[in-house]
Order: C-alpha cells, then sequence, then structure tokens
C-alpha cells in the first residue's frame, strides 16, 4: 500500500515540477519579449503583473520537488557523531515540522484568498485576479505538505529516505 501511495505521490510531484517548469519557461518568453520591446521603445504592457504572478507559480510549483530530491537547507554538524537511530528521528520530526509549516502556508494563503475573493483584488496593470495565484500556492503548499508527510511515514515505518535514493 505504502509503495502504492509513494508512486502516486511521485506523479503528483512530477506534474506539480512540470507545472513549475512551464511557469519558468512563460516568465523567460515574458521577459525576453519586454527586454526586445525595450529596445525598441514599445515594452510589453503588463510584464510586471505576468512575471510576478507566474513568480507564485514557479517557486511553489517546484518546491515539493525540493524536498523530494533533499534541496531543503539542512545543518549536518552533528549528523555524523549523532547514532543512526538518532539522525532517523530528527529526519521524522524535521519532516513533520515541514509539513505543518506548509499547512500553515496554505492556511494563511487560503484565508489571503478569501480576502481577495471579497475585496476584489487584482494585479495593478492587468487587473489579473489575485485570488488564482493564492489558490495555486494553497494547493502547492498542501501537496508539499503531504510530500513531507508521506516521507516521515516512509521513514517510520521503513527507515527508507526518498530523499538519499534509497527508497524501493
Amino acid at each position: 500500500m505504502l509503495a502504492f501511495i509513494r508512486k502516486l505521490a511521485d506523479r503528483l510531484i512530477a506534474l506539480s515540477a512540470t507545472i513549475g517548469a512551464l511557469g519558468l519557461i512563460f516568465v523567460m518568453l515574458v521577459i525576453l519579449v519586454d527586454v526586445v520591446g525595450r529596445a525598441f521603445g514599445s515594452p510589453m504592457y503588463g510584464s510586471q503583473d505576468v512575471i510576478t504572478m507566474s513568480m507564485t507559480v514557479v517557486v511553489f510549483g517546484a518546491m515539493v520537488l525540493c524536498d523530494r530530491q533533499g534541496g531543503h537547507i539542512s545543518v549536518d554538524l552533528f549528523e555524523r557523531s549523532y547514532p543512526d537511530w538518532m539522525n532517523r528521528v530528527i529526519d521524522i520530526v524535521s519532516a513533520l515540522l515541514g509539513a505543518i509549516i506548509f499547512v500553515m502556508i496554505a492556511y494563511a494563503v487560503n484565508e489571503s484568498a478569501k480576502l481577495s475573493t471579497m475585496l476584489n483584488l487584482s494585479t495593478n496593470l492587468l487587473r489579473l485576479p489575485k485570488v488564482w495565484f493564492q489558490n495555486g500556492v494553497s494547493v502547492f503548499a498542501l501537496l508539499t505538505a503531504l510530500g513531507m508527510l508521506l516521507r516521515a511515514v516512509e521513514l517510520s515505518l521503513s527507515g527508507r529516505d526518498v530523499r538519499k535514493g534509497d527508497a524501493a
């Protein structure tokens, strides 16, 4: 059952990372068009709005992949001096704390999205509704939290850390 959940999670992680990568490509194209347009005296109207909102997709879309591959910052000054079981406990607690933090981020952004809906908030020039991007950040943050929770469960039950490539 855990293997099936991991396979499903890995597919969701790949989808999230793909969305983030497409967002990055989109941002690069917008910047290219804007820079070329500026060279000819006609910058792209609303490029700052598009870039700012698209960066939320880039950052939070890739966040779960960053966790999956062990890309988050970690301080391992004492790791070699601790026994393996203590390092595993620290990894489990870290994953659980990370999951809690990302759930809190999702909750805070979701509350902000409610305000954006109520006040009809949008970007300055193009009037893109901010709630679309806030909902996206909430979904990506929840996906990251679920990935961290799954990592904590896997470490607890099997002792395997998917970040180190020793998962089945």
